[in-house]
């Protein structure tokens, strides 16, 4: 019999794999930013498109049609600061159409993407979160007009992906405007300005 410790381990993915989360939970200083942007895919199946992606049901889905890498293009009218990429996707239901390599790619344009993270995925059911700061603890986020999601490969060599949805979430504008410090508890908001 293998101590709880033991067990945490061997259920626990290896090291830089994901494997997902059946609730979508995001921190309360982090909102949705992606509701504004303009979405594009790189193809799609008829019915399967990029409203798909952002029309906040688990049953639907897009699905790519041609070769990989798979693309999903999110422009904002403005630079943004962005700090997390949550998709969700389900081996179970979706098997070989199911990512198992994600790279995020982050820039003003088409002309310019850099690669900022590559992710692999184990067998994921759930939502699964990408974190967008670097490995300095001081890059929180990145600051971008586009951002790019490329499916590199699917499970069990698949050629077409099913992601169901993606979120992008960056932080919280600060409450109070033009208070140089980023006050927390409600009774700090409460007396920060002067009557």
């Amino acid at each position: 019999m293998e101590s709880d410790g033991e067990e945490e381990a061997a259920a626990a993915p290896a090291a830089g794999r994901l494997k997902g989360c059946p609730e979508l939970s995001v921190e309360g200083d982090m909102r949705e930013m992606a509701k504004t942007a303009a979405w594009s895919v790189s193809s799609c199946k008829p019915g399967n498109g990029v409203a798909s992606l952002r029309d906040d049901s688990l049953d639907t889905y897009w699905q790519s049609d041609g070769a990989q890498p798979h693309l999903v293009n999110i422009q904002f009218q403005k630079k943004v600061q962005l700090q997390l990429v949550v998709l969700y996707v389900d081996f179970k239901l979706d098997e070989s159409y199911t990512p198992s390599k994600i790279s995020i790619r982050a820039g003003d344009g088409f002309h310019n993407l850099k690669e900022i993270k590559t992710v692999d995925l184990l067998k994921p059911v759930g939502w699964v979160h990408i974190s967008l700061s670097g490995t300095d603890p001081r890059e929180t986020f990145i600051h971008t007009f586009m951002l790019q999601i490329a499916v590199l490969a699917n499970h069990l060599n698949g050629r077409d992906t099913h992601v169901r949805q993606i979120k992008i979430y960056g932080p919280r504008p600060n409450p109070v405007p033009h208070q140089p410090f980023h006050f927390t508890s409600r009774e700090c908001i409460m007396y920060s300005t002067i009557r």
